[in-house]
């Protein structure tokens, strides 16, 4: 199915193809796709449009969108990632739009301006984006929103089914440099190229690239000036009716004719300026002679605007017959003559004017441009000195900062050392004291090991006097000699326990 945009892509050059082209490729559409628009019929509408320059060429299509179900939430079936943005108002100029669809310009790979037709005060505009999803957030981000928070105009966006171009009219003859887009944008210079950036086509048939465009504030082309915003009609200054309008040339009072309510005749009557221009046909009329006046100069003897009766033969004034008398051709030759001599010394004096005014302009400019060159290097200066002097005191401030810390550091580490030398010599008292009371302990262990051994000898002992007493009941003289053995024992384990203390 073929659309604006693919029309205006197709070869991989989109401004390379003249309007002619864009049309051939457009219309030549696919007979299923046409089937398929019409049994679509009850869920789309369609919408003509033109787009060109009126007085060039002009080139009329019918746009097939989505209709606009309010009721239903869900995004149309088989959409395509190309919308349609309907009902512009015509002071937005092609910046005022890109800067209103900002957050999606990255997605966006072209943009044309159609305009509606019977509609001079909106145009649309048909967009496509890189992706289905880039054109469904834009219509659910944008749809029903105010253009601007000051104005009334609501956005509406739909989703365009088909683009279809239905005839090219041209209007006057035009050079190839005018009627050829270049495949570059005029702005930059640069190839138009999708890849690179959107395009936008305006509605006189230029493209340029979205980025360039959005940073011209005026409402007319950059190539060809025509204004997308045409000039508000002319209408009576007291009815506001918009025919048979003229114009005074003396106070430009702009009424209605006589055959309307007759407001021009009626300033006439009340100012007594009685030259009046009719708008259509650009012809003066003089009420007081009742008759259109062709020609007016102004008269030396009373100042007043009087009719010149132009000789249409090549003879001079003096000869002619069509002269009512051979003094008024006279008179009239050398007023021409009179007027041309002072025009050329008013000529010549505005040339001299205009120049010693260029020279001054010149010279006033040179010196802005000096004062300002003077102006920028001191405050170059001065703001380097301010960095400079800024940088010196962060420096100096950091500096300042590392020595009390040094200073800090230093002393921490003084009394880390003293308490070093202190804790050596509480570990050396302390090591001292432990092999003092090892050695006392050692000592200790010894003392109770020969007591131990000295009670262990006297236990023997007892035990060998029980036994000895019991065997001296059987012979007595066995009695004495253990009695003896037993004294020496406990004399013996006496004299050791004396040795140990």
């Amino acid at each position: 199915m073929s659309s604006v945009m693919s029309a205006t892509s197709t070869s991989g050059s989109v401004a390379g193809a003249t309007s002619e082209d864009i049309f051939r490729l457009s219309t030549a559409m696919d007979s299923t796709d046409l089937t398929e628009s019409s049994s679509n019929s009850t869920v789309t509408q369609t919408l003509p449009f033109s787009s060109g320059n009126p007085r060039i060429e002009e080139i009329r299509g019918i746009m097939h969108l989505y209709r606009d179900d309010s009721s239903n939430s869900n995004l149309p079936v088989g959409r395509k990632p190309l919308v349609c943005v309907l009902a512009v108002p015509n002071h937005m100029t092609y910046a005022d739009f890109c800067q209103f669809c900002g957050s999606f310009i990255q997605h966006i790979l072209e943009m044309r301006i159609v305009r509606n037709d019977g509609d001079e005060d909106q145009y649309s505009v048909l967009i496509r984006f890189d992706g289905q999803e880039s054109a469904d957030n834009f219509y659910k981000h944008f749809s029903g929103k105010r253009f601007s928070s000051m104005e009334v105009e609501v956005c509406h966006v739909l989703f365009t089914v088909d683009v279809q171009f239905t005839a090219s009219i041209e209007h006057a003859h035009t050079s190839p440099a005018s009627s050829t887009e270049q495949p570059s944008c005029p702005v930059c210079l640069e190839r138009l190229d999708q890849e690179m950036g959107g395009i936008l086509t305006t509605i006189c048939n230029h493209s340029f690239h979205c980025s360039c465009i959005s940073k011209w504030t005026d409402s007319s082309c950059p190539v060809c000036r025509y204004c997308q915003q045409q000039p508000e009609k002319s209408k009576c200054s007291v009815c506001e009716t918009l025919e048979n309008l003229w114009i005074c040339v003396i106070c430009g009072f702009l009424g209605c004719g006589r055959y309307k309510e007759g407001h021009a005749i009626r300033h006439w009557k009340e100012t007594q300026h009685c030259y009046s221009l009719e708008l259509e046909t650009r012809r003066v009329w003089d009420y007081v002679g009742d008759n259109y006046v062709h020609r007016l100069i102004q008269s030396k003897t009373d100042g007043k605007l009087v009719e010149l009766n132009t000789c249409m033969h090549t003879g001079d004034y003096g000869s002619c017959k069509c002269s009512k008398d051979f003094g008024t051709g006279e008179v009239l030759f050398s007023s021409k003559l009179e007027a041309l001599h002072t025009f050329m010394q008013i000529v010549d004096e505005y040339n001299d004017l205009l120049t010693s005014q260029l020279e001054n302009q010149r010279t006033y400019f040179e010196s802005l441009l000096l004062e300002a060159k003077e102006e920028t290097e001191k405050e170059i200066s001065e703001s380097v000195d301010k960095a400079v002097g800024s940088r010196l005191q962060k420096l100096q401030s950091k500096l300042d900062k590392h020595m009390e810390e040094k200073k800090f550091l230093e002393e921490v580490n003084v009394n880390l050392m003293k308490n070093q030398d202190f804790w050596k010599s509480k570990i050396l008292e302390i090591e001292e004291r432990e092999r003092k009371a090892l050695k006392m302990r050692d000592e200790k262990i010894e003392a109770l090991e020969e007591q131990l051994r000295g009670l262990m000898a006297y236990i023997e002992a007892e035990n060998t006097e029980e036994q000895v007493s019991a065997s001296s009941e059987i012979t007595n003289g066995m009695v004495v000699s253990m009695e003896a053995t037993n004294s020496n024992a406990k004399n013996a384990s006496r004299s050791s326990n004396r040795r140990r203390t």
